[in-house]
């Protein structure tokens, strides 16, 4: 399969995101356990968001388009148009998992505090989970050129599902996972600061801090596989793929913080993140009839994630404000009575 990566490229990148990671758990062990505040969230944002367009300024540029190679020109043009509709498509999937991390966060009344921990160690395991996962998706394309219309039919079912999920109530009391780790591991009734393990009558047992870890986990995995192929329909080059998915996730963290207090105002997003995966998995399943140019992908993006958050904005929540999403180990909340039959 042919990339733009070269091992300088490579090298630099897996150079960026070392530090990056290394300046954000500085940070981290430097604060301490305290509350972000949306100041913070928004500076943090902002910083993310413009790092991650300075890296695309910068492979434009490596790539000759500033050159007086047309070809060059062309090529740097197609791969920062790609990186930026790839960049866009994985930060409004990650919206979904900032819903289901409140929902978390809400139902285990986990102190604001100790959830930027929590995040960090969330954001790890989803970088490295979806490293693993772009290798194995890019290998697939190269030796299976059908696997894509396998990926497209994939994305239109998700979301055409996200789309019902989205007017559900989301019940994590009869949550499959939830009920499996409760099953294999004694939980503590408190928090013990962050410790994920605390002392109980002479016994180390697990804080609901872990619980709560393992559950990120858990939605990581499932929402990867729902974003691995979005990000196939926009370009099949691993660099790209994945600098674009590493991106998304580096600002995560200070994205949930941002949006945490004003979900409610965007209810109707999930909708919108509903039509974008039928859009991109229609995009592949004609990629061998009719080539969608990237451009209209990303004004498509564009387009359907500014309706949905204007009309968010206009359209009062029928449920009075409560986080929607498509919350993938969710069970639709039933009533007593239904539960009886």
């Amino acid at each position: 399969m042919v990339s733009i990566g070269t091992p300088l490229l490579w090298s630099l990148f897996a150079l960026f995101v070392a530090v990056a990671l290394a300046v954000d758990f500085f940070a981290l062990n430097r604060q301490g356990a305290h509350k972000v505040s949306m100041r913070e969230a928004a500076i943090w944002t902002v910083i993310w968001v413009a790092v991650s367009f300075v890296f695309v300024a910068f492979l434009w540029w490596e790539l000759g388009g500033t050159g007086d190679d047309a070809g060059a020109r062309a090529l740097a043009n197609d791969k920062a148009l790609e990186f930026i509709t790839g960049y866009l498509v994985e930060k409004a999937l990650a919206v979904d998992n900032i819903f289901v991390f409140l929902m978390l966060f809400t139902y285990f009344a986990v102190p604001a505090e100790f959830q930027k921990r929590v995040l960090m160690i969330g954001i790890l395991g989803a970088l490295l989970l979806r490293a693993i996962l772009i290798l194995i998706g890019a290998w697939m394309i190269a030796k299976f050129h059908w696997i894509l219309y396998v990926f497209g039919a994939f994305l239109v079912f998700t979301g055409v599902k996200m789309w019902w999920a989205a007017g559900q109530e989301p019940d994590l009391e009869d949550n499959p996972a939830l009920q499996w780790i409760k099953r294999r591991m004694r939980i503590a009734p408190d928090y013990d600061g962050e410790k994920f393990f605390t002392q109980i009558d002479g016994a180390r047992i697990a804080t609901p801090l872990l619980v709560v870890v393992l559950l990120i986990g858990i939605v990581d995995v499932i929402f990867a596989v729902d974003s691995i192929p979005a990000i196939f329909a926009i370009t099949v080059d691993p660099f790209v793929v994945l600098t674009s998915n590493v991106f998304a996730i580096l600002g995560l963290r200070a994205m949930y913080f941002l949006l945490a207090s004003v979900h409610e105002r965007f209810h109707l997003l999930p909708y919108g993140l509903a039509i974008v995966l039928v859009l991109i998995g229609t995009k592949m399943l004609l990629i061998d009839v009719y080539k969608i140019p990237v451009a209209w992908s990303l004004a498509a993006t564009v387009l359907v994630l500014a309706v949905t958050m204007l009309l968010s904005v206009y359209v009062p929540p029928k449920d009075g404000g409560q986080p929607r999403g498509a919350y993938p180990f969710s069970r639709r909340k039933q009533r007593p009575e239904q539960r009886e039959q």
